[in-house]
């Protein structure tokens, strides 16, 4: 057990560690909360056809905001199925629910329930209804029930989550194998901006623009990364023929990558691309799951088999283990070096085209800083910078990890800078962990 134990804490200590996190930020953001769109029109039809038992005659209040609109659908619907009566649906304003409740008084009619949102209920114009309209009777303001959840956990704020990691994700899989080799790509955040606006551009310019088929943006995405891939391949040779440095080699691309990206944009964004183009990374066929995390649990699937159940994935541990040892054990160490610099290159073209369908637009501004974050989730995720030790899964962790640690801080008002200290310090305290656990 003395054995086996430090391994497994070794290998799934973040899970805990997420988990903890997962814990602090739940009981920190726990408060009262309100049903909004379709579950709060059904917690309010089921109040007032509760209350009514004869028909009543209802007014459905409305704001602008988002999920009134399937709210006040949804409820028009159950309603009239039911055979309540509507006398009216007020959308916007206080005013313009009050010019609604002067229509009915005008035509003499009466008024047993309003119907609305939690905001629009809260107005002050249905305080005092008795005074305000008296020939309305003792019409009862009907909202949807509260109750107490965490904001951390609302299903909106997980996807959320989900969504915005999924570029650093997908990208940190092919650091993951570069720093299993013992080496480091720099390059990955200038790339992934290069992508994103060779992909805007190739589809504004050869494959149509605002009105481009899904063939030709599939075409133009897919020689982006292949354009991509041509810079790793070039950080290989460079390391493998020339032993330039990794840290040197991809320090010297990410300034080409980021170059290249303005002068291809002319330092502008380009977004005069197809509405459609955003399906990748906005839209969601899967179990309401975005297109871009279910893009990346597959390619986590795939990258641990690689790692786990194949010969090129012991070749990288081999590699970044002991590089002298591997070479005359028959390993081809310069093509495995090769193939985990393209490998990583064409992830982070990938990740580039993702976020051009999530933002509509290629910019040479994207990827910013994302090298870094990338890193991190590696080596948050147990991945040793020394080489030879780390699993896709411990990345995946990692990069949630960092999400959570995020999104945790935004949710509870934590400002912008004490967030990159918080950060730094995640990232120290793991690689010391690494240290400390090589030592041992």
């Amino acid at each position: 057990m003395k054995l086996t134990f430090p391994r497994f804490f070794a290998d799934y200590g973040m899970v805990f560690v997420l988990l903890l996190l997962c814990a602090f930020f739940s009981a920190k953001t726990y408060k009262e909360q309100s049903p909004t769109g379709e579950a709060a029109a059904k917690d309010v039809a089921a109040a007032i056809l509760e209350d009514f038992k004869n028909a009543p005659r209802v007014l459905i209040v409305t704001s602008e905001q988002p999920g009134d609109a399937a709210f006040s659908k949804k409820l028009e619907r159950d309603l009239l199925a039911s055979g309540v009566r509507i006398l009216g649906i007020a959308k916007g304003e206080p005013k313009d629910a009050r010019e609604a409740l002067q229509k009915i008084v005008t035509a003499s009619e009466k008024l047993e329930a309003i119907a609305c949102t939690q905001v629009t209920g809260g107005w002050l114009l249905f305080s005092d209804l008795k005074t305000s309209f008296p020939a309305l009777g003792e019409p009862k303001v009907i909202t949807p029930k509260t109750y107490r959840w965490p904001d951390f956990l609302k299903s909106d704020n997980l996807l959320n989550i989900a969504n915005q990691i999924a570029v650093i994700a997908i990208v940190a899989i092919g650091m993951t194998l570069v720093i299993i080799t013992g080496g480091i790509d720099l390059s990955v955040g200038s790339l992934l901006a290069l992508s994103a606006v060779l992909a805007a551009k190739f589809i504004r310019d050869f494959a149509g623009g605002m009105t481009a088929t899904p063939m030709g943006m599939l075409l133009a995405c897919v020689v982006s990364i292949l354009l991509c891939g041509v810079v790793g391949l070039f950080s290989g040779l460079m390391i493998t023929r020339f032993g330039i440095p990794p840290f040197i080699v991809t320090l010297a691309m990410m300034l080409v990558g980021s170059g290249l990206a303005y002068i291809i944009a002319k330092g502008q964004s380009i977004y005069q691309i197809s509405d459609s183009f955003v399906w990748l990374g906005r839209g969601a066929d899967f179990f309401e799951l975005p297109n871009a995390v279910v893009l990346m649990l597959i390619l986590y699937a795939l990258a641990h088999i690689l790692m786990s159940r194949m010969k090129q994935g012991r070749y990288l541990y081999a590699v970044g283990g002991n590089r002298e040892a591997a070479r005359l054990s028959g390993v081809p160490v310069q093509r495995v070096l090769m193939f985990a610099y393209i490998a990583s290159a064409l992830l982070a073209g990938l990740g580039g085209v993702i976020m051009a369908s999530q933002l509509k637009s290629g910019s040479p501004t994207y990827g910013t800083m994302y090298e870094l974050y990338v890193i991190a989730a590696v080596v948050v995720g147990g991945t040793s910078l020394s080489g030879g030790e780390g699993k896709m899964f411990g990345t995946l962790t990692g990069a949630f990890t960092i999400a959570v640690i995020q999104n945790g801080m935004n949710l509870t008002d934590v400002e912008s800078y004490t967030q990159k200290v918080v950060l730094g310090l995640v990232i120290l305290g793991a690689v010391l962990l690494d240290r400390n656990r090589h030592r041992a």
